[in-house]
C-alpha cells in the first residue's frame, strides 16, 4: 500500500459513484434474504427521499443538521484539529438556545432570532475551546477529550431535563415550548422546510468563502499540511488552532439551533440521533472540501429518508434499514480511501 502523489480528478469524481454502486449490490443481499425485491425496495428509497414534494422536503429537513455538522468537522480536520465531539456540541449550542428561546416571549422575532442563533453558536464554540486549550497547553488528546464531552454534555442534559425542566404535567424529560417568536418561519407551506435548512446552505458558502478565499483559510491549510513548517511562516499555529475550534464547535451549535427552533421547539434529550457522528463520516467522504460536503450531506440525508421510507413502504426491518445506511457509508469511506491511496505492486 502507497499513498498516491496526486489522486487523479477522474478517481476522485468516480470512486463516490463506484462505492455507491458496490454498496447497492451489497444491500440488495440482506433486502432479498427480509423477503423484499431489491428493485422494489431501491425504488421504494427513491421514492421516500425524493418522490414528491412531501419526501423531497423532508429529506432537506434531514440535511441541514448533516450538512453543519459535517461542515464542523470539516473545518476542525483542515488543520488537524480531531473534532470527533460535534454531537457534544451541537446539543450545547441546543441547551444554550432553549435557555434564551424559552423565555423570549416579548422579544419580537427579527431579534430573537438572530440572538438564539449567536447564543446557540457561542454554547457550541465555548464547548469545542475546551479541548483545543487543553491541546495546545497541555498535549491532550483531542480525540478522547472531544469524544467524552460529547457524553458529559449528553448526561449534563439529561440532568437538567429529569431534574429543574421536566415537565411538571407530562413528566417527560423536555424543556417548557420555546417562544413563538423565536421558531424559525416555515418556507414552504405544507411541510416543514424551515430557515434553518437555508441558514445551512449559507453557512456552508461562508467556509468555502474562509477556506479558499481568506488569509485564514490558508492558515488552517498550511496547519494541516505541516504544523512544524508553519511556525517559520509566521503562522501563530496556537491562535489558529483554537479559533478554528472556536468555529467548527460553533457550527455544530447551530445544528443543534435548527432542530430546537425548526423541528421539536423545546429541548429534548433526544434531539439529535447522531448527527455529530455521522459528520465525521460526512467530512471524510466529502474529503473535507465544502462542495464535497454539501454533496456527502445530501446523498446521506436521500439515504436516511428513503430507508425509512423502505421500512414502512415494504416491511423490511428497522435494523435492516440501518445496516444498508452502515454499508453505504463504509463502501463511501472505502472510495475515498483508494483515492489516496493504492495497492502497491509486487516486484
Amino acid at each position: 500500500m502507497e499513498k498516491r502523489l496526486l489522486p487523479s480528478q477522474r478517481l476522485s469524481i468516480a470512486a463516490p459513484v463506484v462505492s455507491t454502486l458496490v454498496a447497492l449490490l451489497i444491500s440488495a443481499i440482506p433486502i432479498y434474504g427480509g423477503g423484499v425485491n431489491p428493485l422494489i425496495g431501491y425504488a421504494e428509497l427513491l421514492h421516500g427521499a425524493l418522490g414528491d414534494k412531501l419526501a423531497l422536503t423532508e429529506t432537506f429537513v434531514m440535511f441541514a443538521p448533516l450538512l453543519l455538522c459535517g461542515l464542523s468537522v470539516a473545518l476542525a480536520f483542515t488543520c488537524k484539529f480531531w473534532n470527533i465531539g460535534a454531537e457534544g456540541q451541537l446539543y450545547c449550542g441546543a441547551l444554550f438556545a432553549s435557555f434564551f428561546a424559552v423565555y423570549a416571549t416579548s422579544v419580537p422575532s427579527f431579534i430573537a432570532i438572530p440572538v438564539m442563533l449567536v447564543v446557540g453558536f457561542l454554547g457550541g464554540a465555548g464547548w469545542a475551546i475546551i479541548p483545543a486549550i487543553l491541546k495546545v497547553k497541555l498535549k491532550v488528546d483531542d480525540v478522547v477529550t472531544t469524544l467524552l464531552g460529547n457524553w458529559v454534555m449528553t448526561y449534563a442534559v439529561a440532568a437538567i431535563l429529569f431534574g429543574p425542566w421536566k415537565d411538571p404535567v407530562t413528566g417527560w424529560p423536555e424543556s417548557p415550548v420555546i417562544s413563538s417568536t423565536t421558531k424559525f418561519p416555515i418556507l414552504i407551506p405544507g411541510s416543514r422546510f424551515h430557515l434553518g435548512i437555508v441558514l445551512a446552505l449559507l453557512v456552508a458558502v461562508a467556509f468555502y468563502v474562509i477556506i479558499r478565499k481568506t488569509k485564514l483559510g490558508f492558515e488552517l491549510l498550511g496547519i494541516g499540511g505541516s504544523q512544524t513548517a508553519s511556525y517559520p511562516a509566521g503562522i501563530n499555529v496556537s491562535r489558529d488552532f483554537i479559533f478554528a475550534a472556536f468555529l467548527s464547535g460553533g457550527i455544530a451549535g447551530l445544528a443543534g439551533v435548527g432542530q430546537l427552533a425548526g423541528i421539536l421547539f423545546h429541548m429534548t434529550t433526544d434531539i439529535s440521533p447522531g448527527f455529530g457522528y455521522t459528520g465525521v463520516v460526512i467530512a471524510m467522504v466529502g474529503g473535507l472540501s465544502p462542495i464535497g460536503v454539501v454533496l456527502a450531506s445530501l446523498l446521506m440525508a436521500i439515504v436516511v429518508q428513503g430507508t425509512q421510507a423502505m421500512h414502512r413502504a415494504t416491511g423490511v426491518p428497522w435494523a435492516l434499514a440501518e445496516t444498508i445506511q452502515g454499508i453505504i457509508l463504509l463502501c463511501l469511506l472505502v472510495g475515498v480511501f483508494f483515492t489516496k491511496y493504492r495497492l502497491r505492486r509486487g516486484a
